[in-house]
């Protein structure tokens, strides 16, 4: 047996038994309205350390060329996933009124923003208070 089959063996079985990074998020390309109109980015107040739990709880939908410097009480700073549909956008900020730190979010799956850092001592998680998406 060839010394490289072992080593193959292993990525297979690691690569098998690891959730995909998207876990329960739906895809980029499938940020679409039951109407057929288009979605710029879903956002939603659930995260999880295991990737299938995250994209969950209540979630934001918002349009192409959304602009929303105050999120509504109930969404500011509860952010933890987010979906960016394709050929979009999503810029945030850390504080009301596009103030703080900001970050650009491209199309794709960010099921966990613990993952991005906010500064040195901070993350993504829990810390959007300002929202702008735009699609292309």
């Amino acid at each position: 047996m060839s010394p490289l089959c072992p080593v193959l063996l292993a990525l297979a079985l690691a690569l098998a038994t690891v959730p995909g990074i998207r876990g329960a998020c739906p895809g980029a390309a499938d940020l679409k309205n039951s109407d057929g109109t288009r979605t710029c980015a879903k956002f939603y107040d659930k995260s999880d350390p295991y990737y299938e739990n995250c994209c969950r709880g209540a979630e934001l939908t918002v349009p192409p060329g959304t602009d929303l410097p105050y999120l509504p009480s109930d969404w500011t700073n509860v952010i933890s996933s987010l979906v960016v549909a394709q050929r979009c956008e999503v810029t945030v900020w850390s504080r009301r009124g596009k103030g703080g730190k900001t970050r650009k979010f491209t199309a794709g799956t960010y099921p966990r923003l613990e993952e991005y850092r906010r500064g040195i001592f901070g993350d993504w998680s829990n810390a959007i208070a300002s929202i702008y998406c735009r699609c292309y």
